[in-house]
């Protein structure tokens, strides 16, 4: 048993690969030193930071009290794809490893930990290292490589705690009776993904009774921030590369300027702060439903809502994908194209055409 251990990494994403070898190395330090760096080809669809990275560490090990986790930015370490040509850099090496020690304050017996398949781990190397190297375990059935390089096709290795940045969430507006909800839970089944409902009508049952005669602006802003929350929590516990979001805060603001008569400067905040990476606009075209909370059912109300959801969106730079098939299950199929191209890359087939 070691009293101090170090492991250095990109974690982007963290999977359970990493996660495995973190639980080998902490099984033979006292204490487990990891240094998060930033990574040198970050991925494009995804904005990561190191306190991302950190956070999710922090989480995974938050009932591990030996394992102290820290990010750098300062510190590049190179990427490879393939250790078979790997020629290190000794003077560079030692001057990193210098660095963190220093930083970290880690006494001079502290080891330093990585797989065993690295071109660190030769004893030629070894030998003119300042830290001694302890190898973990090789986890073959993890590449970290292709998890980087394509998340979504590896969802089941990235750690859940990393998961909630990985997600693209998809929000499925358009005006009353449009089939919004029916289409959310359609495609979360489909996906077997996590979904936010609209916090507009919970709300009207859970503050106002059940009927929109009380609403008033005020209630705009709470209304508001149980979306955000809603889409929060979704997020967070996303089991999926995708995440549905039952209407979106351009839908609240709708409403507000509809029955108001006024923008609402917090769910305009909102609108900017918390929009979905996609939005899917349903067109006004389908069979008026009367559930008894709906009270724009004449074609020129219905008309002119759908206009002024358009408007909102344009002021807010939002390009919405349109679908205006008026059957519901070629809005369905359709749906169903535009997430596998844009979320899961996929070319579509026969049956989402």
């Amino acid at each position: 048993m070691y009293d101090n251990g170090l492991m250095i990494g990109h974690f982007e994403p963290l999977h359970l690969g990493q996660m495995r070898s973190i639980l080998d190395a902490s099984g033979q330090a006292k204490s487990l030193h990891i240094v998060v760096t930033k990574h040198p080809n970050p991925h494009a669809d995804f904005y990561i930071t190191l306190q991302d990275k950190a956070r999710w560490l922090q989480m995974a090990c938050a009932e591990l009290p030996f394992i102290h986790i820290y990010t750098t930015d300062e510190i590049d370490l190179p990427l490879h794809e393939s250790f078979d040509h790997v020629v290190i850099d000794i003077a560079a090496s030692n001057a990193k490893l210098q660095q963190i020690s220093t930083e970290l304050n880690l006494p001079a017996d502290a080891v330093l930990f990585i797989a065993d398949n690295h071109p660190l781990t030769s004893s030629q190397t070894q030998a003119k290292l300042s830290m001694d190297i302890v190898t973990t375990p090789l986890h073959p059935e993890f590449d970290s490589y292709a998890i980087a390089h394509n998340p979504v096709a590896h969802w089941s290795a990235i750690h859940p705690e990393a998961r909630g940045d990985y997600t693209k969430t998809v929000a499925i507006v358009g005006g009353e009776s449009s089939g919004k909800t029916t289409l959310v839970h359609k495609l979360a089944n489909y996906y077997g993904a996590t979904f936010a409902l609209e916090m507009g009508r919970l709300y009207v049952g859970t503050d106002l009774g059940g009927s929109e005669i009380g609403l008033q602006y005020s209630d705009y802003a709470p209304i508001a921030l149980d979306h955000a929350e809603s889409m929060r929590i979704a997020t967070l516990n996303a089991t999926a590369p995708v995440t549905i979001i039952d209407t979106d805060f351009v839908t609240t603001q709708a409403f507000c300027e509809e029955y108001e008569g006024r923008i609402h400067p917090f769910v305009s905040a909102c609108i900017d702060e918390f929009r979905a990476d996609f939005t899917i606009m349903l067109d006004n075209n389908t069979p008026w439903v009367d559930d008894g909370m709906r009270s724009l059912g004449d074609p020129e109300a219905r008309g002119r809502f759908e206009q002024r959801l358009l408007d909102i969106f344009a002021r807010h730079d939002i390009e919405p994908h349109l679908i205006d098939e008026p059957d519901y299950d070629a809005r369905y199929r359709q749906a169903l194209a535009f997430i596998n191209k844009n979320v899961y890359n996929q070319q579509p087939n026969h049956t989402e055409k």
